[in-house]
């Protein structure tokens, strides 16, 4: 049988349309995929001369072991943004006498063969015959990448399960995403030491064989709830029951009944992200664009870089908010017809865009502003630059958006998926990023940096006075290239 779904999914996906257009695409992955491959290679065969040269009077074994657990947490984290879940169109097999049991096997053991299964070993295997084996010994070696393998799978099926778990309980997966950044930053105030907890518990595992009975243990576990969640929710309405409701709730709230044609709008937007997997991909990568500055701000090198700090605030104060404007009419190339044919206000309508826009890059902003701990300068770049965000970048990604002629596919997912992403979308990240730069660049040079980051954000405050006009000049845009674009979307 499991032979059988693997033949009947290739078909599947030959005899689709886009098998030939996605080819060239996969294959370009598909190198990349390898030459990343070869880097993680390169870098386990030589990470024990890289320590040697660091610390050379350290135990290497020791050291290793002691960035384990930030990895599989970061492991978590890229895996719940990227890694796709295994899907089958079990409608087709309800009917017949297949065993749902046997449905679940071959979806979970599908995913074993995904790529971020796969990509760790290039470290592992070499760090077991440069560090470990001479370290603990052959028995001990195969029983540290034992334990290692079989937490790869955990994560792995852990992921799918709080995939899974958010479209049914969001607030579970919330509280245990709090739990984790939590942990993050307690690390980071020295309040406790994760490198530490996870040199003496991978340190340990080796040392005492009966401890890969843990490992097992946590593997069957994470299978096993995956096993539950899709027994009980493997026909398709009784999850998307309570999916409608969830919409029909959102869409109907008084406060956008008031709006009139705004609130409709709005209501629209709504439904379009919460309800198509492609959006939603986005939603879940909110945390990566928020939580960026953590990467930067606690270090002292990044703290007289405004240049780059001012890269940094664009990209969280304004990441989302380039995904909605920048595809603001390609999410909508499924339907895009359909709105041609009623009678809007366009120019309503693109304003509508714009306070969306607005919003995002607000909220975005607001949840910045605990980054006020790492210094006044952080919060003042971050202002300026959500200033530029709202009152510059959003009227320039509106306009480009309307030179848009790629058709998007939401069912799909947005990992590795650049369906839809045209020349115009490419064109839009030089105003994003490198435009505030060059602004700032004059200022710098001329000895004023802090002249040039509030000269940036004054640009999007004079912006603002100019809304009205901005907006005409997208609309009339728009109406120019209207049919050019429908005639685009139409193609598949």
């Amino acid at each position: 049988m499991f032979l059988r779904f693997l033949l009947l999914q290739f078909k599947t996906a030959t005899r689709s349309p886009m098998w030939q257009k996605n080819l060239a695409l996969n294959l370009v992955i598909g190198f990349f995929l390898l030459l990343f491959a070869v880097y993680l290679l390169m870098l386990g065969l030589l990470i024990n001369q890289i320590m040697n040269e660091l610390a050379p009077h350290q135990d290497h074994f020791r050291m290793f072991n002691g960035i384990l657990l930030y990895y599989f947490l970061a492991d978590l984290l890229i895996r719940f943004l990227l890694q796709s879940l295994p899907v089958l169109t079990i409608e087709s097999f309800l009917h017949l006498p297949v065993r749902k049991g046997t449905i679940i096997r071959y979806m979970l053991g599908r995913t074993l063969f995904d790529v971020f299964n796969f990509l760790p070993l290039f470290i592992l295997i070499p760090v077991t015959f440069t560090i470990v084996i001479p370290h603990e010994g052959s028995l001990h070696a195969l029983l540290w990448i034992g334990s290692l393998v079989i937490l790869i799978g955990s994560d792995n099926f852990l992921v799918i399960y709080l995939k899974r778990l958010l479209g049914v309980k969001p607030a579970v997966v919330g509280a245990l995403g709090c739990l984790l950044v939590s942990l993050v930053i307690l690390d980071r105030l020295n309040l406790i030491s994760l490198s530490d907890i996870s040199s003496n518990v991978f340190s340990y595992l080796p040392a005492h064989p009966v401890s890969i009975l843990l490992p097992v243990a946590w593997l069957l576990f994470t299978y096993w709830l995956q096993c539950q969640f899709l027994s009980r929710h493997l026909y398709p309405d009784e999850v998307q029951k309570k999916k409608v409701e969830e919409i029909h709730e959102r869409a109907e709230s008084r406060f956008l009944k008031s709006m009139g044609l705004t609130g409709s709008i709005i209501s629209l937007e709504f439904k379009l992200y919460f309800r198509n997997k492609r959006t939603k991909t986005i939603l879940y990568m909110a945390p990566v664009f928020l939580l960026y500055g953590l990467m930067f701000y606690p270090q002292s090198i990044y703290q007289h870089q405004d240049g780059f700090l001012m890269f940094v605030g664009v990209f969280m104060t304004g990441g989302m908010m380039l995904n909605y404007a920048n595809y603001a009419f390609g999410y909508e190339s499924c339907y895009f017809d359909g709105l041609l044919t009623k009678n809007i206000d366009f120019n309503q309508y693109i304003r509508v865009k714009y306070y969306i826009a607005v919003l995002i890059s607000t909220l975005c902003y607001i949840l910045t502003i605990p980054y006020l701990f790492y210094g006044y300068k952080i919060l003042l770049i971050n202002t300026a630059m959500y200033l530029y965000n709202i009152g510059v970048l959003s009227f320039v990604l509106l306009y480009f958006s309307t030179f848009n002629k790629k058709r998007i596919d939401l069912s799909r997912g947005g990992a590795f998926n650049y369906q839809g992403v045209g020349a115009s979308n490419w064109l839009a990240i030089i105003p994003s990023f490198i435009l505030p730069f060059l602004i700032y660049l004059p200022f710098r040079l001329s000895g004023y940096p802090y002249t040039g980051i509030a000269f940036t954000g004054f640009l999007g405050i004079l912006g603002l006075f100019f809304t009205r006009f901005f907006i005409r000049l997208i609309t009339n845009s728009f109406h120019q290239r209207k049919y050019i674009m429908a005639a685009s979307f139409r193609e598949r």
